[in-house]
């Protein structure tokens, strides 16, 4: 029996300063997603996109103090994040598994919301940031560094309560990989916080196989897992379309390793895939490299 797949597209690059990161749905498709996904037997349902404003039609065009310029996309990436959760939940109801693609980060606040909504879920957040700020400790005020305080309920109240009040996730539901670059404030807040956390260092010690397996021991009385892929995670000699690039990330292999022991255990019931910055990128090779972890992630086998 063919696995129904609900795919959905979020367009948003409200979450940050550079611009580009919206066109990452389209450039996941151009790729062939579908195609991948439909050659694993997977019966895909495309949603199309969401429809997210565009940072002129929140600011009106005008020239806002930074303050105002935060509130206006706070407010609206709440908004879009509420819809996400919504389309997360239905689609856990009927039996589906959701896979969202961004779009940047901030839309992790919704699609792990959604998807939690009935039950509780084992999250793994793959990325080379902690996205462990509030609009407090954040040295840019960008959200898309801000979604994982806000799941386990840190952070602004519109963001933390969307969906349902409270926080998604808690901090022994989550194990981090890949991370190297975090604030100043925000290292103190994860090393307080109880998150198991997989530095780069970690994989480089141990090896991408041990840190995938360690991960899935950790999280083993979860039945569902979400994944939350930041491209940003590669080195940028992979995934040179990103808008943060940091160099020392996962390597090609690396990469598809730790996706094909996380779809061994059978338990991925939902993931997004976010940060593909098109602009950026060289030849949609960031986009291309993201299809093919996720068929590795939803069961692609070399042999």
């Amino acid at each position: 029996m063919e696995r129904a797949l609900r795919l959905l597209g979020i367009p948003i690059d409200l979450g940050q300063s550079r611009r580009g990161v919206d066109m990452g749905p389209y450039a996941l498709r151009y790729a062939g997603l579908q195609r991948n996904m439909e050659a694993l037997g997977y019966l895909v349902n495309d949603g199309g996109n969401l429809d997210v404003p565009v940072v002129e039609e929140i600011i009106g065009g005008r020239d806002l103090s930074p303050m105002v310029k935060a509130k206006r996309h706070l407010a609206a990436i709440a908004g879009i994040c509420n819809e996400i959760y919504q389309a997360g939940a239905a689609a856990v109801s009927a039996g589906d598994i959701p896979l969202f693609v961004g779009g940047d980060h901030s839309v992790s606040i919704g699609t792990i919301g959604g998807v939690s909504a009935a039950a509780e879920i084992g999250l793994l957040w793959i990325d080379a940031h902690g996205d462990f700020n509030t609009p407090e400790t954040s040295p840019s005020g960008n959200i898309h560094g801000m979604p994982l305080a806000a799941l386990v309920g840190l952070g602004a109240p519109e963001l933390v309560d969307v969906g349902r009040p409270g926080a998604k996730v808690r901090p022994d539901q989550v194990v981090m990989i890949g991370i190297r670059d975090l604030d100043s404030a925000e290292k103190v807040a994860l090393k307080q916080s109880g998150i198991t956390v997989f530095t780069m260092r970690h994989v480089d010690e141990a090896g991408a196989a041990t840190i995938a397996r360690e991960a899935l021991g950790i999280l083993s009385r979860f039945p569902r897992l979400h994944v939350s892929l930041d491209m940003d995670v590669m080195d940028p000699d992979w995934a040179p379309g990103v808008g943060t690039p940091v160099p020392g990330g996962l390597s090609y292999r690396e990469a598809h390793l730790i996706m094909e022991i996380l779809a061994e255990s059978g338990r991925i019931a939902s993931a997004d895939v976010v940060e593909i910055n098109p602009i950026l990128d060289e030849r949609n090779t960031t986009a291309e490299l993201a299809v093919a972890l996720l068929a590795s992630l939803f069961g692609k086998m070399i042999l």
